[in-house]
């Protein structure tokens, strides 16, 4: 037997869950199932099977009902598209669409009798015969195998959030993490656990055992840690919170059920099934109160150094302060609220970042102070489906907030979440984290634990990006360890036998030097680079002077990681005139071509803008670009014809061979252009001696890259 799924009942009823304490479903040894009230009276039969019915599930609508017969167990897919059944010892998949091919695997050794599929974490668990339960993912492959038990797991349920699953088996009852490794077990005198069912909260659970007997639980000792700070739930009305230093001990007692906890960022919130309790660090007598409206069910609590927000299945999402004042209430077309996770949603101190879930390859991000979507609303899109976000908390020395996200295949991608521009940090990549108090991320990639010390180097410089993060072996961390936390020089890993893990050789003077940065101390920052003869910090400050454009600072950094074209080239860029011309070369520098142009022809800095295009071989743009503005059109022309001439090749682009017609190609004239551009850039941003000169015969020509500088003689002048 079912309960209708709670979620429907959303928009009314007492509970605030609605129809779904209203009705049942229940399937009979008769073949037939019946739907039923509440008060136990029957509202409707259906003849099903030939059959004991043994398995009856609803979908996660509630639009559709699935029944099996002589299948032990059953489960919808997240979607609602597909429905997982057992067969034997093998699992199958089976979309509900016509004529679509199943996914069948063998599961167990014996036959199986109990599985789940959870719809917030997409994750399977399946137990059996064998005396073991697994866990897997959507695609079947298995992410956890138990020990073998003394007897056959008969009953299994997934938490609604994801994060734990309770396994039933003779007088025994396990809670396991999602990873697989166990909270706990118990031993109650009830025979086989048949069916297990947990509260919409995830705090509380019911057995039925084989002599009859049911079973009530509730989840206690749940643990968090935050810097000095240890809270643990003695019971589902009482937290104990410790302060190790000092050895403070508060205990903290609440009139309602405790439902979720979170500790972050010097607080403590505390959502109850009718009040959500604020405490504060400096103050643990008196913390702020706020109704919980229509009694919804809370989902999901996440920090960020001045707000936090709650999600709820009544309400949605509510970011508030501190100090309990409603911030925004963000929506869009399509949020389900039952379907988010921590690792779903991110939120800092100015955005809101929510993946999508009728379409896991977009992301929401919302500004904050308004609760719209940034930008013209359109959402990150990504090539495969996201499977984990999260935002920096630390905005760096680049005063951008960024978005990092892990997809299907474990690739980490990080992009500005103001005009996205995604680029590759990692490939198979286990889990991530941001540092709370700097700009740096921390990663397992392929049995490595890697640190970025300055993210933002993918930006700016992709080429020495090797040289800014700290790396090292990660196989004691093992295969599927999660972040717990990254504190200043702290990470705290759990791995996936359930034990905890510190790596605390972080070194803290890259967040010392991103500090000394922001304030644009550069005197400093050299000396701190000096001081610690570190390559990693030399090339952090190498990316930050070419963000912040001091040329000096660049040319110290790359000269002190031995980039001799990048010094020879920021010299180069130094020597330039103007200022304009000097940022569109830093912006060549790191890759922005287009920020480049953009940024000369807002200058009037045309012939500039015309040059870059023809030094990068676009030769079709520094035409139109020289058409646009009615000047140097045959400047284009003569050095599209050189070029041509020494690859040994005829004109084959058809704009060019009719402006080639028209337009007389003359070297003298071109040259004494050339000439008068470069001296009214001198005399109009200052003294010093232009990039692009003309000496004999020689024309010196940026480099297509940004890194060099490229000569080509005039031979048949």
């Amino acid at each position: 037997m079912q309960w209708f799924p709670q979620s429907q009942g959303r928009s009314g009823g007492a509970s605030g869950g609605g129809g779904g304490s209203e009705t049942y479903a229940a399937g009979g040894t008769d073949g037939k199932f019946y739907l039923c009230s509440k008060t136990g009276r029957i509202e409707k039969i259906v003849d099903a099977h030939k059959g004991a019915v043994l398995a009856v599930k609803w979908n996660y609508e509630g639009s559709a009902l699935a029944t099996g017969y002589p299948i032990y167990a059953l489960a919808w897919s997240p979607d609602n598209d597909s429905i997982l059944y057992t067969n034997g010892r093998n699992l199958v998949i089976k979309p509900i669409q016509p004529a679509s091919k199943p996914l069948l695997w063998k599961a167990h050794d014996g036959v199986i009798l109990a599985v789940d599929w959870n719809m917030a974490t997409n994750f399977i668990v399946s137990g059996g015969e064998d005396c073991r339960y697994r866990v897997w993912d959507s695609f079947g492959r298995l992410m956890f195998l138990s020990t073998v038990h003394d007897h056959p797991i008969t009953s299994l349920a997934w938490n609604p959030a994801g994060e734990m699953f309770a396994v039933g088996l003779f007088n025994t009852l396990r809670v396991c993490d999602k990873l697989g490794w166990s909270y706990a077990v118990e031993k109650p005198e009830c025979g086989s656990i048949f069916s297990i069912a947990w509260t919409p909260d995830g705090t509380q659970i019911a057995c039925a055992g084989g002599n009859g007997s049911v079973v009530f639980g509730h989840i206690i000792d749940k643990r968090l840690e935050w810097k000095n700070y240890e809270v643990t739930l003695l019971d589902d009305r009482k937290i104990r919170v410790h302060e190790v230093v000092h050895g403070a001990v508060e205990n903290l007692e609440f009139r309602d059920r405790i439902v979720k906890v979170s500790l972050s960022f010097g607080h403590l919130i505390v959502a109850t099934c009718a009040q959500c309790y604020v405490y504060s660090e400096k103050n643990w007598n008196t913390p702020v109160i706020i109704d919980m409206t229509n009694n919804g069910r809370v989902i999901c609590i996440k920090q960020s150094s001045e707000n936090f927000l709650i999600v709820d299945n009544f309400t949605g999402i509510q970011v508030l302060s501190y100090e309990g004042r409603v911030v925004c209430n963000p929506k869009y077309t399509g949020l389900r609220p039952d379907f988010i996770t921590s690792q779903s949603i991110s939120l800092s101190n100015d955005t809101l970042a929510i993946k999508d879930r009728t379409d896991d390859k977009l992301i929401y991000v919302f500004d904050i102070s308004s609760g719209r979507l940034l930008g013209d609303g359109s959402p990150i899109k990504m090539q495969s489906e996201v499977v984990e976000i999260a935002l920096n908390q630390v905005i760096g020395p680049n005063g951008c907030r960024q978005l990092a996200i892990v997809d299907k295949n474990r690739e980490m991608f990080i992009t500005p979440v103001i005009k996205p521009d995604l680029k590759k940090l990692g490939t198979m990549v286990d889990t991530f984290s941001w540092n709370d108090e700097a700009d740096m991320i921390a990663a397992i990639v392929d049995w490595k634990f890697m640190v970025w010390y300055y993210p933002n180097v993918v930006f700016i410089d992709a080429d020495i990006e090797r040289m800014t993060r700290y790396e090292k072996d990660g196989s004691p961390f093992g295969k599927n360890a999660q972040f717990v936390s990254f504190n200043g020089t702290q990470c705290t890993l759990r791995r996936a036998d359930g034990a905890l893990i510190t790596a605390n050789n972080i070194s803290p003077l890259p967040a010392m030097l991103q500090e000394i940065v922001k304030k644009k101390q550069w005197e400093e920052a050299i000396r701190l680079c000096r001081y610690a003869k570190m390559k990693e910090l030399w090339a952090c400050l190498a990316v930050m002077s070419v963000s912040g454009q001091d040329l000096n600072t660049a040319e110290l950094s790359y000269a002190a990681i031995e980039q001799a074209q990048k010094v020879e080239y920021i010299c180069y860029i130094r020597d330039i005139p103007s200022a304009e011309g000097r940022a569109a070369e830093l912006a060549l520098l790191r890759k922005q071509p287009r920020e480049a142009e953009a940024i000369l022809v807002a200058a009037g800095l045309i012939y500039r803008a015309i040059m870059l295009s023809v030094n990068l071989f676009k030769w079709e743009r520094a035409l139109e670009l020289a058409v646009k503005h009615k000047t140097h059109v045959d400047t284009v022309l003569y050095f599209r014809e050189k070029y041509l001439r020494q690859i040994g090749k005829k004109e084959f682009i058809k704009l060019f061979i009719n402006y080639s017609q028209g337009i007389s190609v003359d070297w003298e004239k071109i040259k004494a252009k050339i000439e008068m551009e470069e001296s009214n850039e001198k005399n109009s941003r200052g003294k010093g001696k232009g990039g692009n000169s003309i000496e004999n015969d020689n024309l010196k020509v940026s480099g297509s890259t940004g890194h060099d500088r490229v000569k080509s003689s005039e031979s048949s002048r």
